[in-house]
């Protein structure tokens, strides 16, 4: 660990116009139009209470969202919004390469318990095309192997599975018919 002390980035959040905000890509993460108004509502009554988590693009000079995405929608549709905030969104800027904000955008939809199936399969993929391991993923994601492998199935994809070891589906029995076994023990009858 480095002998600078750490220091949380709510600690310095900075006022930035919103055309500087932008989408990620990969947020899988959706609100439903009643909690969507519930946030709007919940804005317009309390304010901003919470930063919008960034990563700084110095060559685009733009802010992309890790967190916060709703929010933002909420002074994008809502000119009321846009106009009380003078189009000012407050931002919290976190340094963290691309693996680990996608990890981040994850933790905190899960930590609130909502995201999208099917963009948290396209997640899983994008991490694995750039290298990180079923270990990597469980560690940063907070996911078992299990929903990690379900994931790894919706998108369909072989090249996610060139790095697992398969056993023996089944066993043929001695009469050469497979033994279908439950895993509680029980014997299907497969013929009625």
């Amino acid at each position: 660990m480095s002998d600078k002390q750490f220091k949380s980035p709510v600690y310095n959040v900075i006022a930035v116009p919103i055309e500087k905000v932008v989408p990620n890509t990969y947020n899988p993460n959706s609100v439903a139009p009643p909690e969507m108004k519930l946030l709007y509502d919940s804005i317009k009554e309390d304010g901003y209470t919470m930063p919008i988590v960034c990563y700084y693009v110095k060559s685009q000079d733009t802010y992309v969202i890790v967190d916060g995405f709703h929010r933002y929608r909420v002074m994008k549709e809502y000119p009321d919004i846009y106009e009380r905030e003078h189009g000012m969104l407050p931002v919290s800027v976190i340094d963290k390469s691309l693996a680990n904000r996608m990890a981040s955008t994850i933790r905190h939809n899960r930590a609130r318990g909502s995201h999208d199936v099917d963009l948290m399969s396209n997640i899983i993929k994008e991490l694995h095309e750039i290298g990180r391991s079923d270990a990597w993923i469980s560690k940063h994601l907070g996911m078992d192997k299990d929903e990690i492998l379900r994931l790894k199935q919706i998108t369909g994809l072989a090249a996610l599975f060139r790095d697992v070891k398969f056993g023996q589906a089944w066993q043929p029995s001695s009469a050469g018919r497979r033994n279908w076994e439950d895993d509680d023990g029980w014997e299907d009858d497969m013929e009625g």
